[in-house]
């Protein structure tokens, strides 16, 4: 389908469904969702972001370039420790298809090898493409195969990701992430919750593409998962800035992050919020900075859990999004995350 980036940094593997689907406002998706409907079958209206926020998403793009970039750095250099040159990068879009072309990026300018990206989609309770699969793996060997995502939140997406490739002969379910806070993969660039700046934005930053949508209405047996093409957001959109500003931190040192933590406890933060909060599904918990962002601008969210409040370099587009949508910011000592959205229960007072 059409996106605005370019092939040679990532070939998407998406069935364009622009102008067959209606999106919905946050508040009729949400309703919809809770009622049963499945997230994925619904396209969701793109936020408009004010001048504001995209004064902080500068701000946050200037201050957290370089991590971000070290994070890429030593990411990327785990990947090549663990799998060797022979490498294909598939990303999970949207979050993971920036990553990926920055991995792809940094191994070009760094060691001279070019690999092939594949963006696909996977979505949570309803898998992986299979169609994309196949596709990639008739042209490239299965162990090569290196699947690639923004961040993990409480871990829905790489438990879908395991579970799923237990379908294709020698093909790894361990999922290469920036930003590791639950501590669920051994390919990380951090386990630090910080703001990859990406995650501030929608399809402005992710090449003007939507999140994968899997509706039988559009969608054929034979079809990618789908995505729709923002061609009115052309004169905003800001991917290969992005890009480019992370991109040339790529020649100076970075610092290897060793993990100490225990996954097992880690894993159970959001466990305990649901008690604290007496929130009984576990899906309405989405921790982390991404995910927190996630809930602001796609989802109905009742209240926003923050570490601190003061630590403004990295959440202060959350306090902004909250702010402009009147939602509830609380501090709480939340141990492995700066952030936690609380999705609204629309059909039970909280």
């Amino acid at each position: 389908m059409k996106t605005s980036y370019k092939k040679q940094d990532v070939i998407v593997l998406l069935k364009d469904v622009t102008s067959k689907m209606t999106p919905l406002s946050t508040e009729e998706r949400e309703k919809r969702i809770q009622q049963g409907i499945h997230y994925s079958e619904m396209l969701p209206l793109e936020y408009s972001p004010s001048k504001e926020y995209m004064t902080l998403y500068y701000q946050a793009l200037h201050h957290h370039s370089k991590t971000t970039a070290q994070a890429i750095m030593c990411l990327g250099d785990k990947i090549l420790s663990k799998k060797g040159n022979d490498i294909v990068l598939v990303s999970l879009a949207r979050a993971g298809t920036p990553i990926g072309i920055l991995l792809k990026r940094y191994f070009e300018k760094q060691y001279y090898i070019v690999v092939p990206h594949y963006t696909i989609s996977i979505i949570r309770g309803r898998g992986i493409d299979k169609n994309a699969m196949q596709y990639i793996l008739k042209k490239h060997h299965a162990k090569t195969i290196q699947f690639v995502d923004g961040w993990i939140g409480k871990g829905a997406i790489i438990r879908e990701l395991q579970k799923e490739v237990l379908q294709y002969k020698n093909v790894s379910g361990e999922l290469a992430v920036l930003a590791d806070p639950a501590h669920m993969t051994s390919l990380y660039g951090t386990t630090e919750d910080f703001l990859i700046p990406s995650a501030c934005l929608n399809a402005v930053v992710s090449g003007l593409f939507s999140r994968t949508i899997y509706n039988k209405n559009v969608i054929g047996e034979n079809d990618f998962h789908g995505a729709v093409y923002y061609k009115e957001l052309e004169k905003q959109d800001i991917s290969y800035h992005f890009i480019e500003e992370i991109e040339k931190h790529f020649d100076e040192k970075y610092i290897i992050e060793q993990k100490t933590t225990d996954i097992e406890v880690n894993c159970k933060e959001a466990e305990e919020i649901a008690e604290k909060f007496h929130i009984k599904d576990i899906n309405f918990i989405k921790p982390g900075i991404g995910e927190t962002t996630r809930v602001l601008l796609r989802r109905v969210p009742w209240k926003i859990l923050v570490k601190d409040k003061t630590e403004k370099i990295y959440i202060g587009h959350i306090l902004e999004l909250a702010k402009e949508k009147g939602i509830t910011v609380e501090e709480y000592p939340l141990k492995y995350y700066r952030a936690c959205g609380l999705i609204k229960n629309l059909n039970a007072d909280i």
